[in-house]
């Protein structure tokens, strides 16, 4: 069988940064450290954050003063920052470079006129943190038809959750078009994600199944599925190589893989390494039989 990793699969910079943060803290910092929500959505990630002693904090009761707090890698509210001070922790921001670009990006919008739609999961802590600077006057819109519901304005700013759909933003920005006299378009999905999901359209054109690996909840992750699925039926999300069943791999003599930017590289070389075991397997037994 021939297996093909996509270009850029695994962690990108933001990512990285992130996890290099937390544990050159975790090993400096005195007391309890906690990420403030989990600080990637990796599964993986998180239990081996757990081990180094790094926990996730949900509450600020879970807090004590001179407890070390990591911001996410998606960022938080202003709300946020101010109810940890108070709690007197030591704060050590993880976010990601681009999307503190992009809550600035809202912040110097909200104190304009017009209203702001943010392109996103709304239950997404990428987008709740937006909300956060956007003084109130920022609308989270999740797809095209919600887009082609709202009434018309004279005036409106329109920005993407940075790892958004770059397809479904397009479509977002086309219906906003029509219903806006004046459309300012930030597209702030982020390079990387650009990048990846361009490799993965490409991947899904070239194989004959598709695996997404990665963890369940991590947006990024979830939009290289979706854009594999639209092209390809038989394209698969699984978070580790355990997940992998044989009806996947059935009939298919070329297989491709792309990780999301929360993904590990050794989740990745362990999925090919399992799909090549069973490969082997499968080839022997073949040989047995026609023998």
């Amino acid at each position: 069988m021939e297996i093909i990793v996509a270009r850029n699969s695994g962690f990108c910079y933001g990512v990285r940064r992130a996890l290099q943060l937390a544990r050159r803290t975790g090993k400096k910092a005195g007391g309890q450290v906690f990420s403030w929500g989990e600080i990637i959505h990796n599964p993986e990630v998180i239990a081996a954050l757990r081990q180094d002693g790094i926990r996730v904090a949900t509450s600020l009761s879970q807090l004590r003063p001179g407890d070390t707090v990591i911001i996410r890698s998606h960022g938080v509210s202003p709300a946020i920052y101010r109810a940890l001070k108070k709690k007197k922790v030591k704060l050590v921001d993880a976010t990601c470079p681009i999307v503190k670009k992009i809550q600035q990006t809202v912040d110097r919008l909200s104190r304009r006129g017009g209203e702001i739609i943010i392109v996103g999961n709304k239950n997404h802590p990428e987008i709740q943190g937006l909300l956060g600077y956007s003084r109130g006057k920022a609308l989270v819109v999740e797809n095209e038809e919600q887009a082609r519901s709202l009434p018309f304005k004279k005036k409106r700013a329109v920005l993407a959750q940075s790892t958004q759909d770059g397809q479904l933003f397009s479509q977002v920005v086309g219906a906003l078009a029509e219903r806006t006299a004046e459309l300012q378009v930030f597209n702030t999905i982020c390079q990387s994600t650009r990048v990846r999901q361009v490799a993965t359209a490409e991947l899904a054109r070239q194989v004959e199944a598709l695996l997404i690996i990665g963890g369940k909840n991590s947006s990024n992750t979830n939009k290289l599925y979706q854009i594999s699925r639209r092209l390809l039926p038989r394209t698969y999300f699984v978070e580790s190589p355990e997940d992998i069943t044989p009806d996947m791999l059935r009939g298919v003599n070329k297989i491709g893989l792309s990780g999301g930017a929360s993904t590990p590289p050794e989740v990745i070389n362990k999925t090919v390494a399992a799909i090549s075991h069973s490969s082997q397997q499968n080839s022997n037994q073949e040989k047995v039989t026609h023998d």
